[in-house]
């Protein structure tokens, strides 16, 4: 199964917040993708909320290059 097979009700509460943080710092996700040397298809699968997992070295080129820390990134969904 690929991410973006996966059930929009899947069972996790974890949502990303890259586009705010995007909008907020006036960025596109080609820039994005660029600086932290990741393809738009893998940023958009994470930006949707279709990611399974983050590895700790593509987190921390995230937060580098949108200067935030994981909970700004990253927060759980009230259900």
């Amino acid at each position: 199964m690929t991410p973006t097979d996966l059930p929009e009700d899947s069972d996790h509460l974890v949502e990303c917040r890259l586009d705010e943080l995007l909008t907020r710092r006036e960025m596109t996700l080609a820039e994005l993708a660029r600086r932290v040397d990741m393809s738009v298809v893998n940023l958009s699968i994470l930006k949707n909320n279709r990611a399974r997992a983050i590895r700790f070295t593509t987190l921390s080129a995230l937060c580098r290059e949108l200067e935030c820390t994981p909970g700004e990134l990253f927060s759980i969904r009230a259900d």
